[in-house]
């Protein structure tokens, strides 16, 4: 049976997180080039490009380490998502450097991993 009322309240609370982590990075020196960016491998969080490198960041958000860590939640499998989504990125906009960093969000501090896999 579906809830919608929790996978709303999911959906509102990594939202919230990811605009925590756009204001982050931005504060880091990062460019913001899209959020949400949807490919047939799937969605990256956000796109950001700083010193002529593309970075692909993907947001976790938690609201305690019940679960582990946000960054544990970065898996192989995610991992791979991400590179495929890179890899189609740069045959649609052209390839430049790139690297993957993972935003962690909790309590609303952001701890952004650069150059996380």
């Amino acid at each position: 049976m579906s809830y919608p009322q929790k996978n709303l309240y999911k959906k509102l609370f990594g939202l919230k997180g990811e605009n925590l982590a756009v204001k982050h990075i931005k504060k880091c020196g990062y460019k913001l080039i899209k959020r949400n960016y949807v490919t047939p491998f799937g969605e990256a969080d956000i796109i950001a490009e700083r010193d002529g490198e593309t970075v692909f960041i993907e947001v976790k958000t938690r609201s305690g380490v019940s679960f582990g860590l946000p960054r544990e939640a970065v898996d192989s499998k995610k991992q791979e998502k991400y590179r495929k989504i890179a890899e189609y990125y740069a045959l649609k906009f052209g390839e430049k450097p790139t690297s993957f960093a993972v935003a962690e969000v909790m309590d609303g501090e952001v701890n952004l991993i650069e150059r996380a896999f």
